[in-house]
C-alpha cells in the first residue's frame, strides 16, 4: 500500500473535538486502518525446507503410529 497522508487544519472557530472528528472520518474514508487490521495476523510464508522439514516429521509419525498399532501396542 502507498503511503498516504492525511491532513487536517484548524479552522477558525473550530474546535478541537470537531478537528478530531474530521481526522478519523478522513482516516476511515482512506481505507488506511481497514488495511492494518486487514494485515495485522497474516504470517509470512514458510521456506520451502521448512515446509518439506515438517512434512517429513508429520509421515513419520504417521508410520510410527501406524506400526504401534500393528503391534497392538497403541489403539
Amino acid at each position: 500500500m502507498a503511503k498516504v497522508v492525511i491532513e487536517v487544519k484548524k479552522n477558525p472557530n473550530e474546535n478541537n473535538s470537531s478537528i478530531l472528528r474530521r481526522f478519523t472520518r478522513k482516516m476511515q474514508e482512506s481505507g488506511i486502518v481497514r488495511h492494518v487490521k486487514k494485515s495485522r495476523y497474516n504470517l509470512r510464508k514458510e521456506s520451502k525446507l521448512k515446509t518439506k522439514r515438517s512434512a517429513l516429521k508429520r509421515m513419520g509419525r504417521r508410520q510410527e503410529i501406524e506400526k504401534l498399532k500393528k503391534m497392538g501396542k497403541m489403539k
